[in-house]
């Protein structure tokens, strides 16, 4: 019986999946949360044989998930399953090591499927993002840049970045004046917007 952790925040497909899952006979959902955090409550006590993570939860992404599971050298095998397609969030999913990376317009199947082959070893990307997996784009940004646009994105002000990050106002500027310049863009929403829209916030 391959033991599956359902984390989604959507709440009516992650009843559906649910529902779809359990009219498998080797598959069970042992748990279906809505929060990142919860998910990882349960994964430290539990230790599900699959987690099937969304990218964008409250308090800890997919991604996140991902990566806590990596370091903490957990056996679980983790499949994300997201409507997104840029090849940032593909490229951080596979640094994360996550076996499983689709699409959720794929057919119900092709998810049961991969889950069963995630379970046995093999990788699986939706075959709709396979061409992305070699068109990875650089990042120019450094990390404090990030962290700045991070913060831009989230609403904060260059005062309360400033107080944040424990810099001066003067830096916080000269980090969002080049990465207007890197990303070729005439703000700081549009820096954010395009550096998120990559997966690189």
């Amino acid at each position: 019986m391959i033991r599956v952790l359902l984390a989604e925040d959507q709440q009516m497909l992650r009843g559906a999946l649910t529902s779809l899952l359990s009219f498998e006979p080797d598959i069970k959902v042992i748990a279906e949360v809505s929060d990142g955090q919860k998910a990882w409550e349960f994964i430290q006590h539990e230790l599900p044989d699959v987690c099937v993570l969304d990218i964008e939860m409250p308090n800890l992404s997919g991604l996140d998930l991902a990566e806590k599971i990596k370091q903490a050298n957990l056996p679980c095998k983790v499949m994300i399953v997201t409507t997104f397609a840029r090849p940032g969030y593909l490229q951080k999913a596979m640094d994360c090591g996550v076996h499983g990376y689709l699409l959720k317009d794929e057919p119900i199947d092709f998810l049961i499927e991969t889950i069963r082959k995630v379970m046995h070893g093999e990788n699986v990307v939706s075959r709709d993002l396979a061409a992305t997996l070699f068109m990875k784009e650089q990042n120019p940004l450094n990390e404090r840049e990030i962290a700045v646009l991070q913060l831009v994105k989230e609403g904060l002000t260059t005062n309360e970045i400033s107080k944040k990050l424990f810099l001066t106002k003067g830096t916080i500027r000269n980090y969002l004046s080049t990465s207007i310049q890197k990303l070729r863009v005439e703000s700081r929403q549009q820096a954010a917007q395009v550096a998120s829209d990559k997966g690189w916030l």
